[in-house]
């Protein structure tokens, strides 16, 4: 099968990592038989510099006849000056809405191999932690009513937080079939004793939940969900929530698995790509790091596991991203670390020599 993929480098250490998941996504090509082809697209900060807006409609275009999308991460202190509107970020959000890309799932599992590098009590990371987040992408307050108005107190500005029915439905659908592949629990949060739009949030995955009878569903506001987090890890298998919320939750739980060097994610739209059973971008969780740039230290782990995600869940190639999975695994296990996973009596690997022996690790997969 030949494959094509949108690939969106980005800023700062953005093309350096994407650059190293491109390369396992092309040695896993050979190995498995599958053929990769790729079209370099400008989002984000550098698609500013050279066309003057941070998504260009080339882009857009290009990534619907795309099979999929593998995106860096934008962003940086240039740009920083820049309106609301104008700034890198707003590409993110314009993926997001013009591929109907409703549905991010964030995994975040912490590698036995990494254990002292968890910033939990030991006896906490010992139980191990192995949970993802299904955030809902595309609504919520990051899509809604906002402005400014001048008051008797000086300037006002407000934001919307809005979810319809459908929107929370699809969601919902999405996680309770993501703990079907797992271990068959939701963990819903919101913040139903203060927001309406959360009350009608657990109505709906509340409801939903009936059609997933084998499923387990508990409720937690978001601050407590934030805390448990923190104390007890191992109580969540698959956390549904809202655009905001989302974010955060995990961001955090990014953390507690080490570094957000080490997290993937994908977000989905619902809808089969030309190549598989469903269109996604795939990118890093975290951000573009302009201090790291050109540095040859930043972690490509996020990155290459995200085009595993891309492998699984757009291709519908099991083996092989297992695989990738599996060569990210062994290099760990090895003692190998990128300067933020470093620790004492382990062996420190730039960019480059971390994608190399993954690489290498993943030709021992197959084998």
């Amino acid at each position: 099968m030949t494959y094509n993929i949108a690939v969106i480098p980005g800023d700062g250490i953005g093309p350096e990592v994407t650059a190293e998941a491109v390369r396992v996504l092309n040695r896993a090509g050979e190995i498995f038989g599958h053929e990769f082809k790729y079209t370099e697209l400008f989002a984000g900060g550098s698609a500013i510099d050279k066309f003057g807006e941070p998504l260009p409609q080339r882009t857009i275009d290009a990534c619907r006849q795309s099979d999929s999308v593998l995106l860096g991460a934008v962003g940086g202190w240039q740009w920083d000056t820049l309106p609301g509107d104008k700034r890198p970020e707003r590409a993110l959000l314009g993926l997001r809405a013009e591929l109907g890309l409703y549905a991010n799932l964030r995994p975040a599992r912490l590698h036995p191999a990494l254990t002292d590098a968890c910033p939990l009590r030991p006896d906490v990371a010992a139980r191990g932690i192995d949970m993802i987040v299904v955030r809902e992408l595309t609504g919520g307050i990051y899509f809604g009513e906002r402005g400014r108005v001048q008051t008797d107190m000086g300037e006002a500005a407000w934001d919307t937080e809005r979810y319809s029915y459908e929107e929370v439905r699809r969601i919902a659908v999405c996680a309770f079939k993501t703990a079907e592949r797992r271990g068959r629990r939701v963990t819903n949060v919101d913040k139903a004793n203060v927001l309406e739009s959360s009350r009608l949030w657990r109505e709906v995955v509340q409801e939903t939940a009936a059609g997933f009878p084998g499923i387990a569903l508990d409720h937690m506001y978001v601050d407590n969900a934030s805390m448990q987090l923190i104390r007890d890890p191992g109580h969540f298998d698959v956390i549904v929530t809202t655009n905001m919320f989302g974010d955060i939750l995990s961001d955090e739980a990014s953390q507690i698995t080490g570094s957000i060097g080490m997290l993937p994610s994908a977000s989905l739209n619902g809808r089969s790509s030309p190549g598989g059973p469903e269109f996604g971008m795939y990118e890093p969780v975290h951000g573009s790091a302009p201090d790291l740039a050109g540095k040859d230290t930043a972690n490509p782990i996020a990155s290459v596991l995200s085009a595993a995600m891309m492998l699984r869940h757009s291709f519908a190639l099991e083996e092989p991203a297992a695989a990738v999975e599996g060569a990210v695994t062994a290099v760990l296990d090895a003692g190998y670390r990128t300067s933020d996973i470093m620790s004492h009596n382990k062996i420190r690997v730039g960019t480059k020599k971390m994608g190399t022996l993954i690489i290498e690790n993943l030709g021992m997969t197959k084998l």
